[in-house]
Order: structure tokens, then C-alpha cells, then sequence
């Protein structure tokens, strides 16, 4: 079902913060995320910087791998059913090799054969924090086998972050290319050919 979008976007006229602008160009350049969800939170300068600064330090860059970073994001999307963000891509994670093939995997991460034993442990803790289950000494020795103590705390607090924002996300009704228009960075491909017609 197609729900009304609950909250406007910020008129792009109001935008006078050259740093803010920066970031909406970054954003519509690499995706995940794009400009319509910075959109939103720019209504309060406080809460779109607590939430890029955040996004940035432990998203975009960080301790632990970038690529399987995105695939937990990607993971909570299709949990949460947050289409607006899992129609998105991170343009540096595709870089780094992630495919498109490894997204329709996601939900059955742990019987698919095309993740490594290290992305598997960290798509167990994005099923464990999305789902609220019961932690386990099998999901705690994955994790230590495979990450560093830094990086398992990094991981937990980017997968709560973003589990947040795309439950806000999907709750708001965004939908893409409404912010920004004609931009078409980090979105995936089956939503950009959309977008192309």
C-alpha cells in the first residue's frame, strides 16, 4: 500500500550552511544514505548533524569493514521492510565488491553459500538486534572469532542506528528522487531503471 509522505522536506532555499550543503551533494552522489531522508532531519540542524556525524564515523568510515556494514544495513532494510532504504545502495560498498546478487540472499544469510563465515557472523548480529532475540554463547563466539572487540561495538551501534532510522524512515512514507531530483547515486539498480522510465 502507497501511504502519504507524514512529514514535508526542508525547502532547499533554507539550505544556507555551505558544510549541510556538502553533505546533500554527498548523499545524492553515493547513496545510503540519499538526499530525501537528510531531508527530513534538516529541519532540525541538531538532530541531521548528530545524525551524519554519527552516519559518517561509523557508516561511511570506521573500524570495521565498510562492505559488510552495508550488507547489514541492507539486511535490517528487508527485515523492517523499509523499501526507501533498501532500494538504496552504498556506492563505496559496491566498490569494495559488494554485489547486487548478495542482496536477495540477506534474509537467508545463514544457509546461502555466498557469504564468508565473517559476513555471516555479522549478519547474525543484525538478526539478533532487529529481532530482539536471546544472545547466545554460539552468536558472542562467531563474533569474537571473526572481529575485533572495536569493531563488534561499532557494528552493534551502526546496526541500531540505522535499524531506527529506517523503522522512522518507512513510518514517514518517503519514497525516492522527491529531494534532489535528477540524482540518481546509490540508488539500486531495479528502483533507478524506475526512476529512468
Amino acid at each position: 500500500m502507497d501511504q502519504p509522505q507524514r512529514i514535508p522536506y526542508i525547502d532547499p532555499a533554507s539550505i544556507t550552511d555551505p558544510a549541510m550543503m556538502a553533505e546533500f551533494q554527498r548523499a545524492a552522489r553515493e547513496g545510503a544514505p540519499r538526499p530525501e531522508s537528510h531531508a527530513m532531519r534538516a529541519h532540525v540542524p541538531a538532530v541531521f548533524w548528530s545524525f551524519t556525524n554519527a552516519w559518517n564515523d561509523t557508516f561511511v568510515n570506521g573500524v570495521c569493514d565498510h562492505a559488510i556494514k552495508e550488507l547489514c544495513r541492507l539486511y535490517v532494510s528487508q527485515a523492517v521492510n523499509c523499501n526507501y532504504c533498501g532500494n538504496q545502495r552504498s556506492v563505496k560498498a559496491q566498490e569494495q565488491g559488494l554485489l547486487e546478487a548478495d542482496v536477495k540472499d540477506l534474509l537467508d544469510f545463514d544457509k546461502s553459500a555466498r557469504f564468508s563465515l565473517r559476513q555471516k557472523a555479522a549478519l547474525q548480529l543484525a538478526e539478533a538486534i532487529t529481532w530482539g532475540l536471546e544472545p547466545t554463547d554460539e552468536l558472542w563466539n562467531r563474533l569474537y572469532e571473526n572481529f575485533e572487540t572495536g569493531q563488534i561495538v561499532e557494528l552493534g551501534f551502526f546496526i541500531g542506528l540505522t535499524m531506527g532510522q529506517q523503522r522512522w524512515n518507512r513510518l514517514i512514507g518517503m519514497k525516492h528522487s522527491q529531494f534532489m531530483a535528477g540524482t540518481s547515486g546509490g540508488l539500486a539498480p531495479a528502483a533507478a531503471s524506475l526512476k529512468a522510465a
